[in-house]
């Protein structure tokens, strides 16, 4: 069951605009500095179901579960409460994963469509998080290069609403131990070697359904 209780339509009016930067011009990573990045992030012989090398509660490792018929294959539905992230698969089953979302009111529910997907994307603050927290942003304000140390991490998938990117993000994290709690500046965030596993079978043009925090969530019937 899917309950929807207080589900909140996102508006225009609640995103950041983003800085224009050079970085997004710059050099992007050669496939073969993106497979080293991929082998530094993936921890030996991964298996999704046991490798926790980052410490996680078992909960948060990815799991296969059943999902209720009516959802749609290929969405992404985020449980604000138990912080988990399903892509719905054919046949009623789908991919759990745990995640961690933006700290207080940051986080944004809402519709949104993956427009984008970037292996080893760019990053770069956007204004309302350097006027919010400067001591913390102001230092990459022209950006961060790709990278195992960059903030959307491995892979990045990219949320709009209509034709507009939201600036919003699912993405992998150079800080795994904050999977399961609220952290991010109103990112979706997923273990890199997690999102590594996901990205490949998200395709563009799918729906993502953020939750709010008041929502419950469950794909079992």
């Amino acid at each position: 069951m899917l309950t929807r209780r207080h589900f909140i339509q996102t508006s225009a009016a609640l995103f950041s605009t983003p800085i224009a930067s050079p970085l997004l011009a710059a050099t992007r990573p050669t496939e073969a500095q993106k497979a080293a990045w991929d082998a530094q992030v993936t921890p030996p012989g991964f298996d999704p179901a046991t490798s926790n090398p980052w410490g996680l509660h078992p909960r948060f490792l990815p799991q296969r579960v059943v999902a209720k018929g009516r959802l749609v294959p290929g969405d992404i539905h985020v449980d604000a409460v138990a912080r988990y992230i399903y892509h719905i698969e054919e046949g009623g089953t789908a991919m759990r994963y745990g995640v961690a979302i933006a700290r207080g009111n940051l986080y944004e529910p809402g519709t949104y469509t993956i427009r984008r997907k970037v292996e080893w994307p760019h990053w770069t603050p956007t204004q309302n998080m350097i006027a919010r927290d400067p001591e913390l942003y102001a230092n990459v304000a022209d950006g961060v290069d790709p990278g195992p140390e960059n903030p959307l991490g491995s892979r990045a998938l990219y949320l709009f609403v209509g034709a507009r990117d939201t600036y919003l993000r699912i993405h992998g994290t150079p800080e795994p131990r904050s999977i399961g709690g609220r952290a991010s500046s109103g990112c979706v965030r997923m273990v890199m070697a997690h999102i590594n596993h996901l990205y490949p079978n998200v395709a563009t043009g799918s729906t993502a359904f953020l939750y709010s925090a008041e929502d419950s969530v469950t794909p079992r019937s």
